[in-house]
């Protein structure tokens, strides 16, 4: 339990809070949403403007007992590390980081467990993780090990200096050689857990280009120009070819595997050394079988 008496006036309290304690403004943002902020014995929003003389209580030690999130013993696939950074090729079926309930079988706990180097700017849930992919999408995962890095690396995929390719196959047989797919995407409003393509979302755009065409599917090749969450199996699902296999938006029951969507390809330029960095990885045997018992068309 900790006090605070404001000694500022019109500034946000979780703008405020992560100004003069030691936690980020996420992590404060989390303590409000759980209702462990009082501010003069009344539960507040995060956009509440602190007054001059507010007592403010913050109850953290009850958000830390129920989600402590604790260090895993898992075998990285590392693709590159340096002082700086890694690069992991994340397995299909691993979650990025805790939430949800889940806080102890996670990419960051086995992070955890490696290193103790790990930026912090997005919170104790989310050490390390600079951006994400989703549980059941494998492949390139770009993990920062200082705040510093972990900032110019959330700046350069901000403004699209990180380049991403993926791999995806499709239900159905794509007859065009590329597409570019430019369609808004926000919450579904009828099914909130799943994203759509909307009139008032988000600007997104997806490049897509064929490389293979078999018997009833379409491998192809996508390119980010923003990143939306689930853009591409959103897109690929509106424009009629879901990525295989994928338990949200493909209307078919699928396996444990989840989508056949991988992240195969990642540029940037290294934030302290400047080089420019370019790495691939392969498709997991599962998606690579599974190509390889298609009948090419």
């Amino acid at each position: 339990m900790r006090k605070v008496v404001s000694d500022k006036e019109n500034v946000r309290i979780d703008k405020y809070l992560a100004s003069i304690l030691d936690y980020s403004r996420e992590y404060i943002q989390k303590l409000i949403e759980a209702k462990l902020v009082y501010v003069n014995a009344k539960l507040v929003r995060a956009s509440y403007q602190v007054c001059l003389g507010d007592e403010i209580i913050i109850n953290e030690e009850k958000l830390k007992n129920d989600k402590i999130i604790k260090p895993v013993k898992m075998d990285l696939d590392i693709v590159y590390e340096d002082e700086y950074l890694m690069v992991i090729n994340k397995p299909s079926g691993l979650v990025v980081h805790p939430g949800s309930g889940n806080y102890n079988n996670t990419l960051v706990n086995g992070l955890m467990d490696y290193t103790n180097n790990l930026s912090d700017v997005g919170g104790t849930e989310r050490l390390g993780i600079v951006h994400r992919i989703d549980k059941d999408t494998s492949g390139l995962l770009l993990v920062a090990k200082n705040n510093l890095v972990h900032q110019i690396l959330a700046d350069d995929f901000k403004n699209k200096r990180v380049k991403r390719e993926y791999l995806a196959l499709l239900d159905g047989v794509f007859k065009g050689s590329s597409a570019t797919i430019e369609a808004p995407i926000g919450r579904d409003k009828n099914m909130r857990e799943k994203m759509a393509v909307v009139e008032d979302g988000k600007k997104a755009v997806t490049h897509m280009k064929v490389l293979k065409r078999y018997d009833k599917y379409t491998f192809v090749s996508c390119i980010l120009e923003t990143g939306r969450t689930h853009q591409i199996r959103v897109h690929m699902a509106y424009i009629g070819y879901p990525v295989h296999n994928d338990p949200v938006y493909a209307k078919k029951e699928a396996t444990s595997f989840g989508q056949f969507l991988h992240s195969y390809k990642m540029s940037f330029k290294h934030p302290i050394t400047q080089k420019e960095m370019e790495f691939t990885c392969p498709l997991p045997k599962y998606f690579q079988d599974f190509l390889d018992n298609l009948e090419e068309i």
